[in-house]
Protein backbone atom coordinates (compact mmCIF):
# COMPACT_ATOMS: atom_id res chain seq x y z
CA UNK A 1 0.00 0.00 0.00
CA UNK A 2 1.34 3.06 -0.58
CA UNK A 3 0.90 6.27 0.71
CA UNK A 4 1.66 9.74 2.74
CA UNK A 5 1.74 9.84 6.45
CA UNK A 6 0.40 13.33 7.29
CA UNK A 7 0.38 15.38 10.80
CA UNK A 8 -2.91 14.23 12.68
CA UNK A 9 -4.75 17.72 13.82
CA UNK A 10 -5.73 17.76 17.18
CA UNK A 11 -8.60 19.11 19.48
CA UNK A 12 -9.58 22.45 18.91
CA UNK A 13 -8.72 22.67 15.13
CA UNK A 14 -11.92 23.37 13.43
CA UNK A 15 -11.98 20.15 10.78
CA UNK A 16 -12.39 18.08 13.79
CA UNK A 17 -15.80 20.17 15.18
CA UNK A 18 -17.41 20.29 11.83
CA UNK A 19 -19.40 17.73 10.10
CA UNK A 20 -17.66 16.46 6.91
CA UNK A 21 -18.81 16.67 3.23
CA UNK A 22 -20.03 13.24 1.34
CA UNK A 23 -18.01 11.81 -1.13
CA UNK A 24 -19.21 11.80 -4.66
CA UNK A 25 -16.51 11.35 -6.51
CA UNK A 26 -14.85 8.03 -6.53
CA UNK A 27 -11.82 8.65 -8.43
CA UNK A 28 -7.89 8.15 -7.79
CA UNK A 29 -7.89 11.03 -5.19
CA UNK A 30 -10.15 9.50 -2.75
CA UNK A 31 -7.92 6.04 -3.37
CA UNK A 32 -4.95 8.19 -2.82
CA UNK A 33 -6.86 9.94 0.48
CA UNK A 34 -7.48 6.19 1.86
CA UNK A 35 -3.82 5.55 1.52
CA UNK A 36 -2.58 8.43 2.91
CA UNK A 37 -4.96 7.83 6.16
CA UNK A 38 -3.77 4.29 6.11
CA UNK A 39 -0.19 5.45 5.56
CA UNK A 40 -0.77 7.92 8.93
CA UNK A 41 -2.65 5.56 10.91
CA UNK A 42 0.10 3.20 10.94
CA UNK A 43 3.07 6.07 11.79
CA UNK A 44 0.70 7.26 14.60
CA UNK A 45 0.08 3.64 16.01
CA UNK A 46 -3.87 3.90 15.60
CA UNK A 47 -6.20 1.54 15.18
CA UNK A 48 -8.47 4.21 13.08
CA UNK A 49 -8.63 7.09 11.43
CA UNK A 50 -11.01 9.66 10.10
CA UNK A 51 -10.24 12.03 7.46
CA UNK A 52 -10.89 14.85 9.29
CA UNK A 53 -7.74 13.91 11.41
CA UNK A 54 -5.29 14.45 8.85
CA UNK A 55 -7.28 17.97 7.79
CA UNK A 56 -9.66 16.97 5.20
CA UNK A 57 -13.63 17.77 5.87
CA UNK A 58 -14.74 14.26 3.52
CA UNK A 59 -17.16 11.85 4.71
CA UNK A 60 -14.35 8.44 4.82
CA UNK A 61 -12.44 6.60 7.38
CA UNK A 62 -9.86 3.95 7.92
CA UNK A 63 -9.40 1.18 10.66
CA UNK A 64 -7.32 -1.90 11.40
CA UNK A 65 -8.59 -3.24 14.85
CA UNK A 66 -9.55 -5.89 16.28
CA UNK A 67 -13.23 -7.49 16.87
CA UNK A 68 -14.27 -9.18 20.85
CA UNK A 69 -12.55 -12.59 19.64
CA UNK A 70 -9.52 -10.98 18.66
CA UNK A 71 -9.98 -11.32 15.20
CA UNK A 72 -8.28 -8.32 13.05
CA UNK A 73 -10.27 -6.58 10.73
CA UNK A 74 -8.93 -3.83 8.19
CA UNK A 75 -10.54 -1.98 5.74
CA UNK A 76 -12.54 1.67 5.21
CA UNK A 77 -15.74 3.42 4.74
CA UNK A 78 -17.37 5.86 2.61
CA UNK A 79 -20.14 8.04 3.89
CA UNK A 80 -20.72 5.88 6.96
CA UNK A 81 -23.65 5.76 9.04
CA UNK A 82 -24.44 3.77 12.13
CA UNK A 83 -27.36 2.37 11.52
CA UNK A 84 -27.69 -0.47 14.47
CA UNK A 85 -26.48 -0.85 17.78
CA UNK A 86 -27.09 -3.72 20.26
CA UNK A 87 -25.64 -5.18 22.71
CA UNK A 88 -25.03 -4.20 26.61
CA UNK A 89 -22.46 -0.85 26.99
CA UNK A 90 -18.75 -1.58 27.87
CA UNK A 91 -17.74 0.97 29.49
CA UNK A 92 -14.00 1.02 28.77
CA UNK A 93 -10.47 3.42 28.27
CA UNK A 94 -10.78 5.30 24.72
CA UNK A 95 -8.45 7.23 23.43
CA UNK A 96 -7.97 9.34 20.19
CA UNK A 97 -5.13 10.44 18.28
CA UNK A 98 -6.22 13.93 17.69
CA UNK A 99 -6.21 14.25 21.79
CA UNK A 100 -2.84 12.94 21.92
CA UNK A 101 -2.17 11.35 25.33
CA UNK A 102 -4.56 10.69 27.60
CA UNK A 103 -7.91 8.44 27.82
CA UNK A 104 -11.21 8.44 29.44
CA UNK A 105 -13.33 5.39 30.09
CA UNK A 106 -16.48 5.48 28.01
CA UNK A 107 -19.82 3.83 27.74
CA UNK A 108 -20.19 2.17 24.22
CA UNK A 109 -22.50 -0.02 22.67
CA UNK A 110 -21.07 -4.14 22.33
CA UNK A 111 -21.69 -3.90 18.43
CA UNK A 112 -21.55 -1.51 16.30
CA UNK A 113 -23.36 -1.73 12.14
CA UNK A 114 -22.49 1.10 10.14
CA UNK A 115 -23.10 1.24 6.26
CA UNK A 116 -21.58 3.29 3.79
CA UNK A 117 -19.53 2.61 0.37
CA UNK A 118 -16.28 1.76 -0.87
CA UNK A 119 -13.88 3.36 -2.57
CA UNK A 120 -15.56 2.52 -6.46
CA UNK A 121 -19.12 3.36 -4.30
CA UNK A 122 -20.35 0.09 -3.77
CA UNK A 123 -22.72 -0.45 -0.88
CA UNK A 124 -20.63 -1.78 2.01
CA UNK A 125 -21.78 -2.74 5.32
CA UNK A 126 -19.26 -3.75 8.32
CA UNK A 127 -19.93 -5.01 11.53
CA UNK A 128 -18.13 -4.66 14.79
CA UNK A 129 -18.06 -5.95 17.99
CA UNK A 130 -16.31 -5.36 20.94
CA UNK A 131 -13.07 -2.93 20.73
CA UNK A 132 -13.59 -2.86 16.31
CA UNK A 133 -17.59 -1.25 16.97
CA UNK A 134 -15.93 0.98 19.60
CA UNK A 135 -13.31 2.11 16.58
CA UNK A 136 -16.64 1.75 13.84
CA UNK A 137 -18.96 4.50 16.33
CA UNK A 138 -15.52 6.62 17.31
CA UNK A 139 -14.62 6.99 13.42
CA UNK A 140 -17.90 7.49 12.12
CA UNK A 141 -18.41 10.05 15.06
CA UNK A 142 -15.24 11.95 13.67
CA UNK A 143 -16.83 12.57 10.62
CA UNK A 144 -19.96 14.12 12.07
CA UNK A 145 -18.03 16.75 14.46
CA UNK A 146 -18.18 14.30 17.47
CA UNK A 147 -15.03 13.92 19.42
CA UNK A 148 -15.21 11.33 22.20
CA UNK A 149 -14.23 13.87 25.05
CA UNK A 150 -17.53 15.15 23.73
CA UNK A 151 -19.48 12.48 25.41
CA UNK A 152 -17.86 13.58 28.78
CA UNK A 153 -19.02 15.95 31.27
CA UNK A 154 -17.11 19.26 31.91
CA UNK A 155 -14.90 17.62 34.56
CA UNK A 156 -13.76 14.52 33.24
CA UNK A 157 -13.32 16.47 30.00
CA UNK A 158 -11.01 19.42 31.22
CA UNK A 159 -8.90 17.05 32.95
CA UNK A 160 -8.46 15.05 29.26
CA UNK A 161 -8.12 18.40 27.77
CA UNK A 162 -5.42 19.27 30.21
CA UNK A 163 -3.06 15.87 30.40
CA UNK A 164 -2.68 16.56 26.29
CA UNK A 165 0.71 15.89 24.92
CA UNK A 166 2.68 16.31 21.79
CA UNK A 167 3.36 13.50 19.66
CA UNK A 168 5.83 13.10 16.66
CA UNK A 169 2.81 12.43 14.28
CA UNK A 170 1.23 15.77 15.23
CA UNK A 171 3.97 17.35 13.05
CA UNK A 172 5.98 16.75 9.49
CA UNK A 173 5.99 13.35 9.29
CA UNK A 174 8.00 10.68 8.00
CA UNK A 175 7.76 8.72 4.19
CA UNK A 176 5.92 5.30 5.09
CA UNK A 177 7.03 2.61 2.53
CA UNK A 178 4.90 0.56 1.12
CA UNK A 179 3.90 -2.93 3.19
Amino acid sequence: MAGRARPVVIVGNPVLHTPTAQVTEFDQDLADLVDDLFATMYVAEGVGLAATQIGVGLSVFVYDCHDHEGVQHKGHVVNPRIIATAGPEEKLEEGCLSVPGPYAVLGRPFSVTVAGQDLHGAPLTVTGTGFLARCLMHETEHLAGTLYIDHLNRRRRNRVLAEIEPYPWNGPLPEVLPS
